[in-house]
């Protein structure tokens, strides 16, 4: 693998250079909050364990009820307006957020941030693929993810000298600090120049795009992809608990695992893009990435029962390849999600396929700290197979998307609209 250079990691247009920077900063913010909000929820708004848990559950489900409307709305107002509506909703969350004094006032603040939190992932790949050429959308989004990796950790060590202090005054500033960074990160929006769109606008209610959403394939694809983003969970719920619970590696090894998945993500985000510009390369990507997760799941069961140097070398080694297998699924998803959907529905359709890592957020921490750290080795074997299957699914789900698509763009060719999804 060719080694990346300062050049690979900055996007080919002025558009898109603005377009990262607002990344960064909007990461910076919610860095700072992550690394503080728990103590901001307990301490400074008053809340319990089961009160966060509660409020956070029912934001989540708000979330991801609300993402393929936004999408919806996106198609028919334009993916840059949409994007800019919610990182001002999002900083007026935050502002709103340090007036909460009890439970019922802290899930309606989470609630309303969840709808545009849930919405922006598929807003910014959609507002990315329009200010680059098709040739460059991929490595631009791979730099994307790369800042605001940089962001996150950039934010968290922004907010040790906040946590501290330890008293109100800080806290506020951690909120009010990340509702700053999306206001600025909407400006630098507005001012963002994007080449005129030819593609035609939707057309329509958004009940009316929403109900009309019959393409099972792709629903299909964004499941097996879903299943595949199973590696957020593994890096922040099941590497800790496994590590604690069941090996006798040292529990100080826990945040130099996180820490070296960071840095890999970092540095290999980029070069792990080439290579999947068309369907058959992103499809590659994908099923490696299923790969890697399925092998990194053996190596986390083996880490079971040996002495704690033994241990430490195999979650090691299955931390890298979580990582690796993060950064391929990533590189897949992005681009199967972007080349299956068609112009004049991309910010719908992406919404879709965003619902499939949105509901790994849900179901995975119960599924894996209840089935698989709950049955030792056998869970962990068990997920690997899991895992091996969804990568061995890809090619033909690729496949038939692609004889879908065919039929579409001959029709389109010819000036016969093609019906949604059929």
């Amino acid at each position: 693998m060719k080694l990346p250079s300062f050049k690979d990691y900055v996007p080919s247009t002025p558009a898109a250079r603005t377009f990262a920077l607002t990344a960064l900063i909007s990461s910076i913010g919610t860095g700072l909050f992550l690394a503080g909000s728990t103590v901001f929820f307990i301490r400074y708004v008053g809340l319990s364990n089961s009160q966060i848990g509660l409020g956070l559950a029912t934001a989540a489900v708000f979330g991801f009820l609300a993402t393929v409307p936004v999408g919806a709305l996106a198609d028919r107002f334009g993916s840059l307006r949409a994007l800019i509506g919610t990182q001002l909703w999002r900083a007026c969350c935050f502002i709103g957020l340090c007036f909460v004094s009890d439970p019922i006032g802290f899930t309606v603040v989470a609630s309303c941030m969840a709808v545009a939190e849930g919405s922006t992932p598929p807003l910014n790949q959609a507002v990315v693929a329009e200010t680059t050429s098709p040739q460059d959308r991929l490595r631009a989004m791979a730099i994307i993810r790369t800042v605001r990796n940089v962001g996150f950790s950039l934010g968290a060590l922004l907010a040790a000298p906040l946590l501290s202090a330890s008293n109100p005054s800080a806290f506020r500033l951690l909120v009010l600090g990340n509702a700053l960074a999306f206001s600025v990160s909407a400006c630098l929006l507005m001012r963002l120049k994007l080449p005129r769109s030819t593609a035609a606008r939707a057309s329509g209610s958004v009940f009316s795009a929403i109900k009309g959403f019959r393409d099972w394939r792709y629903v299909a694809l964004s499941t097996l992809n879903g299943t595949l983003c199973l590696h957020m969970t593994i890096l922040s719920v099941g590497i800790p608990l496994w590590t604690v619970t069941a090996t006798e590696a040292p529990t100080a090894a826990v945040p130099i695992l996180v820490f070296i998945n960071t840095v890999l993500a970092v540095v290999l985000q980029v070069p792990f893009s080439r290579g999947a510009d068309d369907a058959k390369g992103a499809g590659r990507a994908l099923r490696r990435g299923g790969l890697a997760l399925a092998a990194c799941s053996v190596a986390f069961a083996y880490a079971q029962g040996t002495s704690a140097a033994v241990a430490l070398t195999v979650l090691l080694i299955g931390l890298v390849l979580l990582t690796f297998g993060e950064l391929w699924q990533s590189v897949g998803g992005w681009q199967l999600s972007y080349l299956f959907a068609p112009e004049g529905q991309k910010a719908t359709y992406l919404s879709v396929f965003n619902l499939g890592s949105t509901s790994e957020g849900i179901i995975g921490p119960s599924l894996l700290t209840t089935v698989v750290i709950g049955t030792g080795r056998v869970g962990w074997l068990g997920l690997a197979a899991f895992f091996l299957l969804a990568s061995l699914l890809v090619r033909p789900m690729v496949a038939l998307l692609e004889r879908q698509q065919r039929p579409a763009e001959s029709e389109e060719a010819k000036g016969i609209p093609e019906p949604l999804g059929s």
